[in-house]
């Protein structure tokens, strides 16, 4: 794992594996914060990137047991869930009002990146607005209303942030809370997880057991997201990331994420906090690669599959048919992207072949 890390320079990383019910296995390698010396302890928390989408997914089919949304809502116009007239006076494309909560799951509602991530395209909007401060939710969601859809909804998928924020903001309107305490007091807290958090955007605004991000070696320093015309490490100033909220904003653990897992697939060793018929909606194979509920594939016989990237971290989640979990998060940007998980997908294989009968039977969850 240390010639893994040092070949990806990767400054920090968790490994966690958990076997239905039970964690196996919690461990940090490298460093948390390089300046201090500090280790990187297996409790302490990171930025999962696109890993908080399954996240959000599991609090909207907590909404749909409790009967406040069905997938086939719509989401916005007259019997829309978000029908202030603030939202539906500023839509000029019409099909906005077909887009459906599934729709918004599965990113095939309309929306694309063809004019730049709305979600991470913060100083370019407020040029284009001319803002003078960056958007909140509501007024981010207004200028993105005001744009045509690059397609039909439901006629094809374009993997896009705002969906996901959209979907966020579903969770506070049917529910009267704010997305992160509905998720933390009816999904993650039931689930035995008590340390997700939504992330800061600066590294004053990280928590006491956060880890410090980085970036690769050959990064830039860039543009601040706010226009203040200052430069910044990217992981620290780049992007709006607490304006993600439930696309990309949750911080936690690997071990935590295991343990959130364990309470969404079905297992019966370990309670669910979601019914069996929305564990099966979530994890229903999809004809021709089309996205899963909150996963990116749940294909039958083969790892349920979610990964996230985002400047100063990377994180991977893969659920395999045999009920272990393995999850794996970094405080380093890397310098392949999307190749990074893939790479490391391989790796879990020859780790799984290698050590999967050796692991000791125990479990590491705090009761």
């Amino acid at each position: 794992m240390r010639r893994y890390l040092k070949r990806w320079e990767i400054n920090g990383a968790q490994l966690a594996i958990s076997r239905h019910d039970s964690l196996l296995y919690a461990r940090g390698f490298g460093f948390s914060d390089i300046s201090r010396q500090q280790p990187m302890e297996p409790s302490q928390i990171m930025r999962m990137a696109s890993v908080s989408k399954l996240v959000t997914a599991v609090g909207i089919m907590k909404l749909r047991d409790m009967g406040k949304v069905r997938l086939t809502d719509k989401v916005f116009g007259p019997q829309g869930i978000l029908n202030d007239t603030f939202y539906v006076n500023s839509i000029r494309d019409k099909r906005h009002f077909d887009i459906t909560v599934e729709q918004l799951l599965r990113h095939k509602a309309g929306f694309t990146n063809y004019a730049g991530d709305p979600i991470f395209s913060t100083r370019y909007i407020m040029q284009q607005n001319r803002l003078t401060t960056p958007p909140d939710h509501r007024n981010l969601l207004r200028i993105v209303l005001r744009r045509r859809l690059g397609y039909t909804p439901g006629t094809m998928q374009r993997y896009c942030n705002i969906g996901y924020t959209l979907l966020s903001l579903i969770i506070e309107k049917r529910t009267g809370m704010t997305y992160e305490k509905f998720m933390q007091r009816y999904v993650l807290e039931p689930a035995g997880c008590f340390d997700f958090h939504i992330a800061g955007n600066y590294l004053k605004d990280r928590r006491p057991n956060e880890t410090v991000y980085y970036m690769h070696s050959s990064s830039e320093p860039a543009q601040e997201f706010n226009n203040s015309g200052r430069l910044v490490e990217r992981c620290y100033g780049e992007n709006d990331i607490t304006t993600a909220l439930g696309a990309g904003a949750w911080t936690a653990s690997a071990a935590e994420l295991c343990r959130l897992v364990a309470a969404i697939d079905g297992d019966p060793t370990m309670p669910d906090v979601i019914s069996p018929e929305a564990v099966r909606l979530m994890t229903q194979e999809m004809p021709d690669h089309q996205y899963s509920l909150g996963w990116n594939y749940t294909p039958n016989g083969r790892p349920w599959i979610r990964t996230g990237s985002l400047v100063g971290t990377s994180a991977i989640v893969l659920r395999y048919p045999d009920g272990e979990c393995w999850v794996f998060i970094t405080n380093t940007s890397t310098w392949k992207g999307h190749e990074f998980s893939k790479d490391t997908m391989a790796l879990f294989e020859k780790l799984r072949k290698r050590f999967g009968s050796k692991l000791p039977k125990r479990n590491l969850f705090v009761k």
